[in-house]
């Protein structure tokens, strides 16, 4: 595998640099050290987006007839490194990497006409509505019914861990249309309107004192049967395709590299005995393991676009790189508390807050990153379920 990059890609690199170095200057200053969820409103979510939809650069997965970008893997790769590099916001998957590829590979005209230019200009922000209280990983045991009458669907039952679901315009629904056969083969894909009467949002605050997820509960809720993506009772078709793209995404490796280089100088600063902590054998080593892995992930990841630019779609690679990425993601807060020590722990400034925190200013958060980051070996598909998959897929299990 050649990991070079041509001149033209260079060339390429030099315009994202260029646009960021720009594009820093327009974006509103976030609380430094606060959990970003907890600090951030629905416009400082979208100023990243809109920059890119000004730039023509929202949507590097789309293809260019329905306003993607046009760029090859490498290019895509090359953006994702270096506005990670930056530490720039990322842009919601929901509507640019979930349901936006689901309606230009399986919504009808009229669908791709509504929806695709709202997704693209940040006008529709929309939330996933697929885990429920009993229905986790084990998505195809979800019971939110919805019930055809005449051009409706009448929805009942309740969504939960529904990220930023209090901003959404849009939810894009898994439902059960079909009680009476094998649990995969009675599941609709429906699109939402959030503000169709019936539909209430409450909200579950995490750890870190944040309110990133919320309870979505569906009462009696009219659902147009336009609204509906592909067929009646092949949703579950549509939903393994999406979370192809969200399992991928997930992995997460050029910012997990970046993270590493933060935790190296907070490991740096902090001292044992008059020795920086990073120069300890002991933690050294524990560092060196994880950049070992993550150079691992990411040449895994580089294999999988590969074969992607010879449109070879994604399968259970997507589930090896969600497994590994959450992995380094969590091993990389655990490591920064270690590296932190006791100023990680007395103090998680709560919401409203007007007290500083004690400790140095990296400090702040470190253990509301880690809780929050326990999350990401669930979401997407637990690790567990994604091991599954590669027993059965590759394994032959």
């Amino acid at each position: 595998m050649d990991v070079t990059f041509t001149p033209e890609e260079e060339a390429f690199r030099a315009e994202v640099r260029a646009f960021i170095a720009e594009a820093k200057g327009k974006l509103p200053k976030t609380d430094v050290g606060a959990p970003e969820a907890a600090t951030r409103s629905k416009e400082d979510y979208l100023a990243w987006h809109k920059l890119l939809y000004s730039q023509g650069w929202v949507a590097p997965i789309w293809p260019k007839q329905y306003g993607g970008t046009g760029w090859n893997v490498t290019q895509r790769y090359i953006f994702n490194q270096e506005t990670a590099d930056a530490e720039m916001p990322t842009t919601l998957p929901f509507g640019l990497s979930m349901v936006g590829p689901v309606i230009f590979t399986y919504g009808n005209d009229e669908q791709k006409k509504k929806f695709l230019p709202r997704i693209l200009s940040g006008e529709d922000w929309w939330c996933q509505g697929y885990s429920e209280p009993g229905a986790g990983s084990d998505l195809a045991n979800l019971r939110t019914r919805a019930v055809k009458e005449g051009d409706h669907y009448i929805v009942n039952g309740q969504k939960t861990w529904t990220t930023l679901a209090q901003y959404a315009d849009w939810i894009f629904c898994l439902v059960r249309t079909d009680p009476n056969v094998k649990p995969q083969e009675g599941i609709t894909f429906l699109l939402i309107d959030m503000k169709t009467p019936g539909i209430t949002v409450k909200p579950i605050i995490v750890l870190d004192g944040a309110h990133e997820v919320n309870d979505v509960f569906f009462d009696n809720v009219k659902v147009p049967v336009a609204n509906r993506v592909g067929e009646e009772n092949k949703g579950w078709t549509y939903a393994k395709f999406l979370l192809v793209h969200e399992r991928t995404g997930i992995a997460g490796t050029a910012r997990s590299k970046k993270a590493i280089a933060r935790l190296k100088e907070i490991a740096g600063a902090e001292l044992v005995d008059g020795t920086p902590l990073i120069e300890t054998e002991d933690f050294a080593r524990k560092v060196a393991e994880l950049e070992v892995e993550l150079i691992a992930l990411e040449y895994t990841e580089l294999r999988t676009l590969a074969e992607e630019s010879k449109g070879h779609m994604a399968g259970p690679e997507s589930s090896i790189l969600k497994i590994r990425g959450t992995e380094i993601q969590q091993r990389i807060t655990e490591l920064t508390e270690e590296a932190v020590g006791y100023y990680a722990f007395p103090y998680e400034r709560g919401l409203g807050s007007n007290e500083y925190p004690v400790g140095p200013d990296y400090a702040v958060g470190a253990a509301g990153r880690y809780f929050n980051m326990r999350k990401a070996s669930i979401y997407g598909g637990s690790n567990e379920i994604q091991r599954n998959i590669i027993a059965k897929a590759v394994l032959g299990l």
